[in-house]
C-alpha cells in the first residue's frame, strides 16, 4: 500500500517517458533497485513517492487519473 501523503507524483506512462530525462530517471531508479512493479500488465502510469527520505517508484497498470481519484478519496491509492 502506497500512503497519499508519501506521493511525489503521479505520470501517465505514454506520455511521460518521451522526455529523455524522465526515461534517464527510471533507468536510474531501476538500476538503484528502486522500482517496483506492482503488476505484469501493460503499465499505464508510475507514482513517485518518498518514504523514510527513499524514493520509490511505483509502476502501475491503473490509469493516472484512477490513481488520482483514489489519492483524493482515500489515505491510499492501492
Amino acid at each position: 500500500m502506497v500512503k497519499t501523503a508519501d506521493i511525489l507524483g503521479i505520470f501517465d506512462m505514454d506520455t511521460s517517458t518521451v522526455s529523455k530525462p524522465t526515461r534517464d530517471f527510471l533507468n536510474i531508479a531501476e538500476k538503484n533497485g528502486r522500482v517496483i512493479n506492482v503488476s505484469f500488465e501493460l503499465p499505464k502510469s508510475f507514482i513517485v513517492c518518498n518514504k523514510g527520505g527513499k524514493l520509490n517508484v511505483y509502476i502501475s497498470q491503473i490509469s493516472p487519473m484512477t490513481l488520482q481519484r483514489r489519492a483524493v478519496l482515500n489515505k491510499f491509492i492501492f
